[in-house]
């Protein structure tokens, strides 16, 4: 008999790409609702979903994201849908009976000046970062809550923390959208328009880590098919979250640098300090990772490239 899997959030970068590594597989069955079909913020609808569709395991990567831009202008959104989206589908879970369920979360649940790289022990140990505070907290929650299902009611439901991902099916919005798929847009316009220079906010000075999507699904369902004793020996009751990166990171203007040279952009790189650069540096330490049997495979260079190619063979569908 297949293991059927919902994944929530199939259609985000994330949820595309597990879907994506989880089709590989002969003995599983992937379960997807559309938000037409699911309103995961509608608790009564969820429930539903649940009681009737025999869910064997979940990936919990439905979220609302984006940038800082996005982040500062609608605080109350990310705080609200996040947390009602990660509530209803783990109680959910845990209501019916599913007892495997990987949380996705993100690297900003670390104080805004932990020490580098950070450790999954650096969680609640001071401030966050302030442009994306709060959906930062609600990540956070997601977090506690698998732990606190796991101890109250014997449940194994996990979470990873990503680094910064991109790649196929990113958010491409011009002031939306997180710093590599915006700015690969204004190389792409840029060029195209034939202009003398590209503005890139910030100093270009931050330190950044960047993940391609395909590596972090295929590290989510790494993780979640570890044994429950492998699993428990790298974590602890009250830490049980594991971070996924590549260990290594650039500057945001090296970057940038490298975005020109896929794009093939030949004009000047301007960096507007009025603009906020957020952390100072954002390096994940993956030592738990790596104890567990993973590592990534796409570079920066590579990763852009194929993400490159995405954006072209499919820009038609994200006009704005």
């Amino acid at each position: 008999m297949k293991t059927r899997i919902f994944v929530a959030g199939h259609n985000g970068m994330v949820g595309s790409a597990i879907v994506r590594q989880l089709m590989k597989r002969d003995n599983v069955e992937v379960i997807t609702r559309s938000r037409q079909e699911l309103n995961l913020l509608d608790q009564a609808a969820v429930n539903a979903f649940f009681a009737t569709a025999n869910i064997d395991q979940v990936y919990l990567a439905a979220a609302k994201v984006g940038g800082i831009h996005a982040n500062n202008t609608y605080p109350a959104d990310f705080i609200y849908e996040n947390l009602m989206m990660e509530c209803n589908i783990i109680h959910a879970a845990h209501q019916h009976d599913v007892q495997h369920l990987l949380f996705l979360g993100s690297s900003c649940i670390y104080p805004k000046l932990a020490t580098q790289p950070m450790k999954e022990n650096a969680l609640l140990t001071d401030t966050l970062e302030a442009t994306n505070e709060p959906y930062a907290i609600a990540k956070i929650a997601g977090i506690k809550l698998c732990e606190s299902y796991n101890r109250q009611h014997g449940r194994d439901y996990r979470s990873v923390m990503p680094t910064n991902l991109y790649g196929e099916n990113d958010n491409f919005h011009p002031e939306n959208s997180h710093v590599i798929p915006a700015l690969m847009r204004r190389f792409h316009e840029a060029k195209l328009n034939g202009d003398a220079e590209v503005v890139v906010w910030g100093t270009g000075k931050p330190m950044r880590e960047f993940l391609h999507v395909d590596d972090m699904a295929a590290a989510s369902v790494h993780v979640m098919e570890l044994d429950a004793k492998t699993y428990q020996a790298n974590t602890e009751p009250m830490l049980s979250h594991i971070n996924v990166g590549t260990g290594v990171d650039c500057t945001i203007r090296e970057m940038a640098e490298t975005m020109a040279k896929v794009v093939g952009y030949e004009g000047k790189l301007v960096f507007d300090s009025s603009k906020p650069d957020g952390t100072p540096r954002k390096l994940m330490d993956v030592s738990r990772l790596a104890a567990l049997g993973w590592r990534y495979r796409i570079g920066l260079e590579q990763g852009l490239a194929s993400t490159y190619q995405w954006f072209l063979d499919n820009q038609d569908n994200f006009r704005q």
